[in-house]
């Protein structure tokens, strides 16, 4: 079986509509809220315009996620060998990534269900395959810092999002489906946290670049402002689980300085673009 599969290679049927990652990220006119300043509307509650429409947009993004993590974690296992060389990866590594395809696996049947359950069909929602971009990368180490702490990180916050307005919204099945593989996230996280650090326990520099990626993947999915710690935030950090999976409270501060850059530059680029006409 091929490895390092290219991301263009996925198979998806018919449902599927697939975006690409980076016109989806960089054009500001595809954020919703893009006319309130560049920010992506506002926490997503009840009372919110087209809140039920919202919670089944990012039901289906976590969905589609949930796909991509699974092909990750699965490529992941399959695309290195076990041994000491400069790509190879340690035993236990390849076993926690075949914990996480398992879990995936049921993640995506859930997603499944809820996405019934709220009313939405599979494809209704475009897909981008921006998580597993980042778990083709070829270096384990960038994938760990690229998807488990960046990507698997967002989906703590997404989670933790979903999961409280299922309880505000008096929903009992969304509530107990997303505390229960936010549950599952936490470890996903944790396990990027603690082989970053014993893989590059000897080698700072390879951890600093690896840390440098995880940055650029938070900033490019803070989405002008989507997630970050402002109490506007449509996507509040979720600092207590985030703390629980490995992260300190110097790397929360930077993921709400990121947060605000990202917003920054997406009302600067509206800006521009109402200027020119």
């Amino acid at each position: 079986m091929k490895k390092l599969m290219a991301p263009d290679e996925l198979a998806r049927d018919g449902r599927f509509v697939r975006l690409n990652t980076i016109d989806r990220f960089s054009d500001p006119r595809t954020q919703r809220g893009a006319g309130t300043g560049g920010r992506m509307g506002n926490r997503l509650t009840p009372d919110r315009p087209g809140a039920p429409d919202a919670a089944r947009n990012l039901m289906h993004g976590i969905f589609v996620g949930e796909i991509q993590a699974l092909e990750g974690a699965g490529r992941t296992c399959w695309d290195y060998e076990v041994g000491a060389g400069p790509d190879d990866v340690p035993f236990a590594f390849k076993l926690d990534m075949a914990r996480q395809c398992w879990d995936e696996a049921r993640h995506c049947e859930i997603s499944v269900k809820l996405g019934d359950w709220m009313g939405t069909e599979i494809g209704e929602f475009a897909e981008t395959a921006f998580l597993f971009e980042a778990a083709c990368n070829p270096d384990p180490v960038l994938r760990l810092t690229g998807v488990n702490r960046a990507l698997e990180g967002l989906a703590i916050d997404v989670f933790n999002a979903m999961r409280e307005f299922g309880v505000v919204s008096g929903d009992p099945v969304l509530e107990f489906c997303e505390d229960w593989m936010l549950a599952d996230e936490v470890t996903h996280v944790k396990m990027g946290s603690d082989w970053l650090r014993r893989i590059t326990e000897k080698d700072p520099e390879r951890r600093d670049k690896a840390l440098e990626f995880q940055r650029i993947v938070d900033k490019l999915f803070s989405g002008g402002g989507f997630r970050g710690d402002d109490e506007d935030s449509p996507i509040k950090l979720a600092c207590r689980f985030r703390e629980l999976a490995g992260f300190t409270g110097d790397e929360m501060d930077e993921l709400g300085e990121l947060s605000r850059q990202s917003r920054a530059e997406a009302q600067a680029a509206l800006a521009a673009r109402a200027a020119g006409g």
